[in-house]
């Protein structure tokens, strides 16, 4: 009685001052690297019409392409550095540049008939020869007619329109006079030519890689709908974007992101409908990623998010361009990055990790149904353990006298709590989900199933769990399953435990006030200045239609209010 009565004074004032801790916490990071901005806040503006006006400043030299200009800057590019025209000279500070780089290759070359000095630099395996062969060097080797007339080799600027408009044929053309920048454009693909007597090299884009077809993506099958994912090449994306939107308010900005591995992204928006203030802060969020390299876009969505202390994901991360043009056109905005077959999407609500494409798809009554059996089934898996739990442990009377004479005959010779009991087979459940996952394709999903078939009798027929207790845990599991958003599912597996410790110490009053401390965290949880749990709290009615209950598409004519699109009608 004495240690009861401990935890019952003690241990609310203890989460009373850790609530109080994460809070302040939460206020910090949610405004984190807005101090090199001068700005507090940012993202949509909430409903009272506050939330941040972003005050823009200087960037830090990044590459970004806005309507098609490019500008590319490097942080460790000196400027001063320069190509003299002096081909000798030129060549050999290239070569020692990439002394230590034995994929870089320089082919030598002379220009049509004047016989002009230039160098083609390149890496294998990432350029294209083929192409470069036939539309770069061939051309340049037998350019005899554009110099027809000609004695000694013209002019800087008259010999670069001449190979420009009337010898390579190449699409896509860049100068630059800095060597380390022709550099890293040599690493990233691209073709350099080096020519006597011009300051500036040519680099031309004829990059190669082995890329994957697009394929229905595993982590989000659909009965109906595209078959089609994203790859980890960016342009292939890009264009499957523009495919689904054929529409001319499409923007696509560029960024380079990484310090020492530089990897394209690309944040992309509907201009007529996403909302600037959310776009600038996207941007300026973008713009305070200071790591070496972005290896995923799991890196971005950790660096740019509002809370990394909180256990929810507030950006959404999906492989299909359909569910990323539908939040498009809603008024999100997205981001793509070379590499990584993964689109974020930004800002995100607690009920988007419970929406599949699919509920669109199908009739409305259907996707309503399956929509609320979702609902229950994250209800079932956060909850399913604690509740038998308490119940057990602390308020039998509140279940029916013949089941409980049923549990109680069940539970004869087990030598355990319920809560030691239940953690035996939720770990035991979630050992046989990884091991599952990370098993060959043939064999893991029939490892996990025969695994839980047999550690489950065995686990019953030893006495060390109880019949009923198997049932409650492969119900939450098979709950958890449901889940449309594998990321979605973690965090509720995760909560699921802390649930059942707050079931252990105080029985039902446990899982209530676990409820409320949840409510209030996801209350005051925002991503992107957008509230996550947005349409429950705030309240706003029109913005149910497609919350819990997915009404017919003839009623759902407006974008939801939340994100403040600049054009509200669909």
């Amino acid at each position: 009685m004495l240690f009861q009565g401990f935890i019952i004074f003690i241990v609310p004032v203890a989460l009373t001052r850790t609530m109080t801790w994460i809070g302040a916490k939460e206020g910090k990071v949610s405004t984190r690297g807005l101090r090199a901005e001068g700005t507090k806040g940012g993202g949509v503006p909430s409903a009272a019409g506050s939330g941040g006006n972003v005050q823009k400043s200087n960037p830090a030299p990044r590459k970004i392409k806005e309507g098609g200009d490019s500008v590319s800057v490097a942080d460790h590019v000196s400027a001063s550095m320069t190509y003299t025209g002096q081909f000798q000279e030129d060549l050999q500070k290239f070569k020692e540049m990439s002394a230590d780089m034995a994929d870089v290759n320089v082919r030598e070359l002379r220009i049509g008939a004047l016989q002009i000095k230039a160098a083609l630099l390149f890496v294998d395996g990432l350029t294209d020869k083929d192409g470069m062969d036939r539309n770069i060097l061939k051309p340049l080797m037998n350019a005899m007619r554009p110099f027809e007339g000609m004695t000694t080799a013209p002019e800087a600027n008259v010999l670069k329109n001449i190979i420009i408009h009337q010898v390579i044929l190449v699409s896509e053309i860049e100068f630059t006079a800095n060597p380390l920048m022709s550099l890293q454009k040599v690493l990233f693909g691209s073709a350099v030519l080096l020519v006597e007597g011009m300051t500036e090299v040519f680099v031309m884009g004829t990059p190669k890689g082995r890329t994957r077809i697009g394929e229905e993506p595993v982590s989000e099958a659909l009965l109906r709908g595209p078959r089609i994912g994203f790859t980890e090449t960016l342009s292939d994306n890009t264009a499957m974007l523009r495919r689904n939107g054929q529409n001319t308010e499409l923007a696509m900005i560029s960024f380079t992101v990484g310090k020492r591995i530089q990897k394209e992204m690309v944040l992309t928006y509907i201009k007529d409908i996403a909302n600037e203030e959310l776009v600038e802060e996207v941007k300026r969020r973008i713009r305070t990623i200071d790591i070496d390299d972005v290896k995923e876009s799991g890196y971005v969505e950790q660096l740019i998010e509002d809370n990394y202390l909180s256990p929810f994901q507030q950006i959404q991360n999906t492989e299909r361009p359909d569910r990323v043009m539908a939040a498009l056109l809603e008024g999100r905005v997205a981001i793509l990055l070379d590499g990584t077959p993964f689109a974020l999407i930004m800002p995100v609500t607690f009920a988007m990790l419970l929406q599949s494409p699919e509920d669109y798809y199908d009739r409305w009554i259907a996707g309503s149904l399956l929509r609320v059996l979702r609902f229950l089934a994250a209800t079932i898996s956060l909850f399913g353990p604690a509740l038998y739990i308490s119940f057990l442990s602390f308020h039998p009377g509140l279940i029916p006298t013949k089941l409980v004479i049923s549990i109680i005959n069940s539970r004869q010779g087990v030598p355990f709590p319920s809560l030691i009991e239940a953690l035996i087979m939720e770990v035991s459940i979630e050992i046989l989900r990884e091991a599952g996952l990370r098993l060959p394709k043939p064999i893991g999903p029939a490892m996990g199933i025969v695994g839980g078939l047999i550690i489950g009798q065995a686990a019953v027929e030893a006495g060390i769990v109880s019949p009923i207790l198997v049932i409650v845990v492969a119900v939450t599991a098979i709950s958890s399953f449901s889940m449309p958003m594998y990321s979605a599912g973690i965090t509720l597996r995760m909560l699921r435990f802390v649930a059942m410790f707050f079931a252990a110490t105080f029985g039902l009053y446990g899982v209530i006030l676990f409820f409320l401390l949840l409510s209030s965290h996801l209350i005051k949880l925002k991503s992107f200045g957008v509230p996550y749990l947005s349409m429950a709290a705030p309240y706003r009615i029109r913005d149910w239609k497609d919350f819990i209950i997915r009404m017919p598409l003839q009623f759902m004519k407006r974008r939801p209010e939340l994100l403040k699109p600049k054009e509200p009608r669909r």
